[in-house]
C-alpha cells in the first residue's frame, strides 16, 4: 500500500454545508433522541442542535482528505474523535469546512492518520467548530511521517458514577444515522468485505455511539443545556451492533464530565472491565463545559 505523502499537511478546499432544522432533527434521531427531547426535534422550539453535530459538516472534507493521501476506504475504521465548539450551532446555517491530514503513523499491523477540520460560518467567517479524527487503516503498515501525537486519555475517577443512562438502540439505528451523511457500506451491507471482521454483521457508526454519549452527558450532566459544551472526546474501543443496549455513565468533576459508554449483555462481557459485566465500547470520554 503506497500513500500519497505530498498531500500530508495540505488543507483541502472549503466544502459548503447548508443545514436546516430538518437536518439537525434527523441527526438527533440518528443518535437516539426520544419524544421527550423536543428541543432537538421540533422546529417550534428552534430546534437546538446537539454539539456532536460538528462531525456532520466535517465528514465530506475528511473523506476528501483521506482520498488525497490514497487511503484505502475499504479498510477504514474509526479510532478516536474530538470536537471543539467555539459557539453553539444555530438552528440553520451554511458552513465552510476545510480538512488537513496531520500525518501517517505506522502501528505495525495498521496505520493511523489524524485529520483535523475547521468549520466557519459562511456569512461572517466566524469559526464555529473544529474536529480531530483518529482514523485507522486495518492491515496496512510501513508508512510513518513522524512521531505519533500524544493522545489525551481522560479516565473517570475511582468512585461510583454521578449518573447512568441506559438506552436500547434500534435494529435500524445505523440505517437511520447514515442518512446524515456517512454512507459507508460497513454500516448497511452484510456483503461488504470489511463486515467479515465484525461477525458478518453491519456495525453501528462509532459516531452514532459518540452522539448517544453526548446526549446522555447533556441530559444528566448539564441539565439539558447543550450550549455549555466546549469540547467532547472519546476513543472507540469495540464495535456496537444495532439493537444493542447502551449504558453511559458519567462523573462530574468541576467543569468536566468524564464518561464511558458500554454495551449490556454481550457474550464477551466476562472479559470486560466493568463490574456489572457490560462491555466498554466508547472509552476515555470527556465533555468540557
Amino acid at each position: 500500500m503506497t500513500f500519497t505523502l505530498d498531500a500530508v499537511g495540505k488543507e483541502t478546499e472549503p466544502f459548503t454545508f447548508s443545514y436546516s432544522w430538518k437536518d439537525a432533527a434527523l441527526y438527533a434521531l440518528g443518535v437516539g433522541a426520544k419524544v421527550d427531547e423536543l428541543d432537538y426535534l421540533y422546529e417550534g422550539r428552534g430546534p437546538k442542535v446537539l454539539p456532536s453535530f460538528a462531525v456532520i459538516p466535517a465528514f465530506e472534507p475528511v473523506m476528501r482528505a483521506i482520498e488525497r493521501i490514497n487511503g484505502p476506504m475499504d479498510k477504514v475504521v474509526h479510532g478516536t474523535q474530538r470536537v471543539t465548539l467555539h459557539k453553539p450551532f444555530a438552528p440553520k446555517a451554511t458552513l465552510h469546512t476545510t480538512a488537513t491530514v496531520d500525518g501517517l503513523y505506522d502501528m505495525k499491523r495498521m496505520t493511523q492518520t489524524v485529520v483535523r477540520t475547521a468549520s466557519r460560518d459562511a456569512e461572517t467567517g466566524e469559526l464555529v467548530c473544529e474536529t480531530f479524527w483518529g482514523i485507522i487503516f486495518l492491515g496496512v503498515s510501513g508508512t510513518n511521517t513522524g512521531d505519533r501525537p500524544t493522545e489525551s486519555k481522560p479516565s473517570p475517577p475511582s468512585r461510583a458514577p454521578d449518573f447512568a443512562v441506559e438506552e436500547r438502540t434500534l435494529p435500524e439505528q445505523a440505517l437511520l444515522y447514515r442518512l446524515s451523511g456517512d454512507v459507508n457500506p460497513l454500516h448497511a451491507d452484510p456483503s461488504f468485505p470489511l463486515v467479515e471482521r465484525f461477525e458478518g454483521r453491519p456495525i453501528l457508526h462509532g459516531l452514532a455511539t459518540f452522539g448517544y454519549m453526548t446526549r446522555a452527558v447533556v441530559q444528566r450532566g448539564l441539565n439539558g443545556d447543550s450550549s455549555k459544551v466546549k469540547s467532547i472526546q472519546g476513543r472507540f474501543s469495540k464495535p456496537v451492533w444495532p439493537g444493542e443496549t447502551l449504558l453511559t455513565e458519567g462523573w462530574i468533576e468541576g467543569a468536566r464530565v468524564f464518561a464511558r459508554t458500554s454495551v449490556k449483555g454481550r457474550a464477551d462481557a466476562p472479559a470486560a472491565p466493568n463490574s456489572d459485566g457490560s462491555t466498554v465500547v466508547l472509552s476515555h470520554c470527556a465533555v468540557d463545559f
